[in-house]
């Protein structure tokens, strides 16, 4: 048995292995696929799904190296003060240590209990949202009251909410199924508590957060079975709420006409610096790049290269090949959830699938959005890329989200051997 086989079965134990005396059951068949228990391989080893988490890792870990490349000439600004080289990145190595430690406890948790807690979760994250506005509480950066400082990092409940509104929303989804074809029983209440959630984020403001949050809720919505016409009006509500904060803005009026025109005088210094030099950093890379740590523009020319803009930099120093690259592996991942949620909607779990295609949705929009903006297909926006940019709060509830995301294929794998969750 290799090194890995070992390891995995010792995870398997860990967490709640599956009993080999459940081999002896019927196979179950899902989407044209039949599982059933064979001798070759045990069925400890079969706990989790192996590759979407060596994906996830290689996310991070390529993360982690960006985002030292990125950072690693910051401290010449004198913004950021005398830090050390090494400050960026070691402060992503510690959030990427304690996101590690919650993904495990985060496992442990039965999706039954998940569906306890939900709107407790729910009310939980409203309060955060609600003493982030609170003066000497929240931490301002950049005009924007977003975070709650906790010592070791600083933390953001808008990244909680996400996870808050994905699981009360499938929690919402089960117990509203009787009625989901009546606007009023049904979408109102769901609508109003999206609604609530966003005047929070946009008080603080962070558009980007409510943009994803609205889209979470919507399509768990949709995919609870939700009537096609109401999904069809809840989305024009949002697409007018959202015209009409843009056009009553006029620094986010001011965003979109940069975004239309990065390289005019009029914007090429103001609103669309950003947009026009990570689209100078992706051009410079061109099909495979100048080389790892070897990107101009990082030399505090793109601001936030760490963070929002760390795809800029991927692409100038990897090139078309590694933009491409991490295209193809958020697409994997995005889809190989989705049919992780699948597996347990046809397994009679409606809470546990309506869950993991909930994450599917948060991580597939967002990093849409932020390759988007990257990219000069999307007006610029503060949105980070899930797994990947420096954050310490991201980086902790998305690897907490894949943690259940992973005991929801666990659960799913067990039942199909005959066992109980």
């Amino acid at each position: 048995m290799s090194l890995w086989q070992r390891f995995a079965a010792w995870a398997g134990a860990r967490f709640g292995g599956m009993p080999a005396q459940a081999a002896d059951r019927l196979p179950v068949r899902v989407g044209g696929t039949e599982y059933r228990q064979t001798s070759a391989t045990p069925a400890r080893v079969l706990g989790f799904d192996q590759t979407l988490l060596w994906v996830v890792v290689a996310l991070l870990a390529w993360g982690l190296v960006m985002v030292y490349s990125a950072s690693i000439a910051l401290p010449d600004n004198p913004r950021f003060g005398k830090i050390a080289h090494t400050h960026f990145v070691m402060r992503h190595a510690i959030a990427l240590g304690l996101g590690f430690v919650a993904a495990l406890l985060a496992f442990q948790v039965s999706m039954n209990t998940w569906e306890r807690v939900a709107p407790w979760l729910f009310i939980a994250a409203l309060m955060l949202l609600i003493l982030v506005l609170i003066p000497h509480v929240g931490t301002v950066v950049n005009g924007a009251r977003r975070w709650l400082p906790l010592g070791i990092m600083n933390f953001q409940p808008s990244e909680l909410a996400k996870l808050a509104v994905v699981i009360y929303a499938s929690d919402y989804m089960v117990r509203k199924m009787e009625v989901k074809e009546r606007f009023f029983r049904a979408v109102l209440p769901m609508g109003a508590a999206v609604a609530v959630v966003g005047m929070l984020l946009l008080a603080e403001p962070d558009m980007g957060a409510f943009l994803v949050i609205a889209v979470i809720a919507m399509g768990i919505l949709f995919l609870g079975g939700v009537n096609a016409r109401m999904f069809f009006v809840i989305a024009l509500i949002l697409v007018v709420a959202f015209g009409l904060m843009i056009g009553l803005s006029p620094w986010r009026r001011e965003r979109i006409f940069a975004y239309l025109d990065p390289w005019s005088m009029e914007h090429a210094l103001g609103k669309g610096y950003q947009l026009s030099h990570a689209l100078i950093a992706i051009g410079r890379g061109r099909i495979f790049g100048v080389g790892l740590g070897n990107s101009v523009e990082k030399l505090n020319w793109l601001p936030e290269a760490h963070t929002d803009f760390l795809l800029s930099v991927i692409g100038e120093e990897f090139g078309l090949v590694g933009v491409l690259t991490l295209i193809v592996l958020f697409f994997w991942l995005t889809r190989r959830i989705m049919h992780i949620g699948r597996q347990a909607i046809a397994l009679d779990r409606v809470f546990a699938g309506l869950v993991a295609q909930g994450v599917a949705i948060w991580i597939g929009f967002q990093s849409f959005i932020n390759m988007g903006v990257n990219l000069g297909a999307l007006p610029t926006k503060g949105l980070t890329l899930p797994l990947m940019s420096f954050g310490g709060s991201a980086i902790l509830m998305n690897l907490v989200a894949l943690a259940v995301v992973l005991r929801v294929d666990y659960e799913n794998k067990l039942l199909m051997r005959g066992g109980r969750v």
